[in-house]
């Protein structure tokens, strides 16, 4: 299997998976927010903030998604490399708020580093095309 193959479908992975957890906390995040890691549910309109995380989420699937579609490769291993970011803020804040232990580094870290993966496994790709000279220059006659 050729790393291209490898790379999409890993990064389509991704997108699907980040979509669909977004959406989750968008639609029911009641029934969702154990799954973050967190010991207990926000208190008084704590809530909405939950529904935030899941839009910041179905936005960081939408970027990757059109990256992934539109062909642009390279841009797509830098932004798994930034959006990995989210992953491991995720688990700062679960490991800070005395949260689940086992779900900061087995969810929100694993999801870090195999998204830091995929990025510089795109970088590695495209990285002949990025440094490939350009062909000469016609000029229109």
């Amino acid at each position: 299997m050729s790393l291209k193959k490898i790379n999409t479908a890993l990064t389509t992975a991704f997108t699907l998976f980040i979509l669909w957890f977004g959406t989750e906390f968008i639609l029911s995040p009641g029934t969702t927010a154990p799954d973050f890691g967190l010991p207990s549910w926000p208190s008084g309109d704590g809530g909405g903030f939950l529904i935030i995380k899941g839009i910041r989420d179905v936005v960081l699937a939408l970027v990757l998604g059109i990256l992934l579609v539109t062909g642009h490769r390279r841009a797509l291993g830098w932004v798994l490399l930034v959006e990995s970011l989210a992953a491991f803020g995720d688990m700062t804040t679960v490991l800070a708020h005395h949260g689940s232990v086992a779900t900061a580094l087995g969810v929100h870290c694993l999801t870090a580093t195999a998204m830091v993966a995929n990025g510089l496994l795109l970088m590695h790709e495209t990285r002949r095309a990025a440094t490939a000279p350009a062909g000469p220059v016609t000029q229109p006659a």
